[in-house]
């Protein structure tokens, strides 16, 4: 047989090896993307959804999650809803907001429809609102911080509209008039605050946060917090009585020798989730709800902070939809499923 013979053959063998890899699926051969988008270092959300990411691009081969920590959450659930991003934190305020084109969706007039194009993947603990100075600065209380820069939290997003209102409730000080409010996303508020240039930094985060805590191993710092007086008001109660919020304890003490609160501060806590587009994969969002799960059960005891991100948490104050993929493996895990997370 002569060479061109074989390399006739060799050639016909390889196009006929090529077509039929070309005729496979292409996920056979290619991780699917998709994109996350959640709040900045230094926050629950990114811890949290950090983790989702890492359990579920390891445990998954067919998908890769890619994490994007920029831009405030009322903006990331606009993109879900419209379909141009796959995942993004959402909270049950959002989507009341939402329902009835309030606060920052007031002039987006499609908003009551788009609500109804997101589906909850699961809930978690956000934490609770840390509103920080430092003990140099001589604010020891909401009163005060009349005349000083303060981070309310990315303009236009959820914390910022909570911090605004709740400042206005506690001490009747309205933002950009008796304040400054700071207009930074939150990566760059931590670092103006570490730096110096914030005299008012408000975070809602799980105690201890990272980022602060970096801060109070060489400074000393405290924590505003809601006077007693001011608790049962009807501007505080509005802001407590809001779907996934509640009244919290910040313990004196929780970050170390150099919080110089001498006792607990009353804040708000609230709860927060993971969000897709209401036609995602039904066994995609199956396959990673139950695998990351089972990652935050497995690394339990050497990261501390999941034991609250658990199968239970997930459907807390949920007023949300279910993604049926979630819901399927939510029951699977034995979770008590509320009316208000079936489609």
């Amino acid at each position: 047989m002569s060479n061109s013979t074989l390399t006739r053959r060799g050639l016909l063998a390889s196009t006929a090896a090529a077509a039929a890899i070309a005729a496979l699926p292409h996920k056979a051969f290619a991780k699917e993307l998709l994109r996350m988008s959640t709040l900045g270092p230094g926050t629950s959300p990114n811890l949290v959804m950090t983790t989702f990411t890492n359990i579920v691009n390891q445990a998954l081969p067919d998908y890769e999650i890619q994490l994007n920590a920029t831009g405030a959450a009322t903006r990331h659930v606009l993109e879900v809803a419209m379909g141009r991003s796959d995942f993004c934190m959402s909270s049950p305020v959002i989507h009341a907001l939402m329902r009835r084109k309030a606060a920052m969706f007031e002039k987006i007039e499609q908003a009551p429809e788009l609500v109804k194009q997101l589906r909850t993947v699961l809930n978690f603990p956000m934490g609770v609102y840390h509103i920080a100075v430092y003990e140099s600065s001589g604010i020891t209380s909401m009163d005060q911080i009349r005349g000083k820069r303060v981070f309310l939290g990315p303009p236009g997003g959820a914390a910022y509209t909570t911090m605004q209102r709740l400042f206005k409730a506690v001490a009747g000080l309205e933002a950009g008039t008796d304040y400054e409010a700071v207009s930074l996303g939150w990566d760059a508020a931590a670092a103006a605050f570490q730096d110096g240039n914030l005299d008012v930094y408000c975070n809602p985060t799980n105690a201890p946060s990272p980022a602060l805590t970096q801060i109070a191993v060489t400074n000393e710092i405290r924590f505003l917090g809601i006077p007693a007086d001011k608790l049962e008001t009807e501007g505080v109660q509005k802001l407590v009585g809001r779907p996934g919020f509640g009244a919290a304890t910040l313990p004196a003490g929780v970050y170390g020798d150099n919080q110089t609160n001498d006792e607990d501060v009353t804040t708000l806590s609230v709860t927060v989730g993971i969000v897709c587009n209401e036609k995602a994969d039904e066994d995609m969002i199956y396959q990673m709800t139950k695998a990351f799960f089972a990652g935050v059960e497995e690394a339990g005891d050497s990261s501390p902070w999941l034991k609250a991100i658990t199968p239970e948490a997930a459907v807390q104050d949920i007023n949300l939809p279910l993604h049926p993929g979630a819901l399927r493996a939510l029951t699977e895990l034995g979770v008590e499923i509320p009316e208000a997370a079936r489609a």
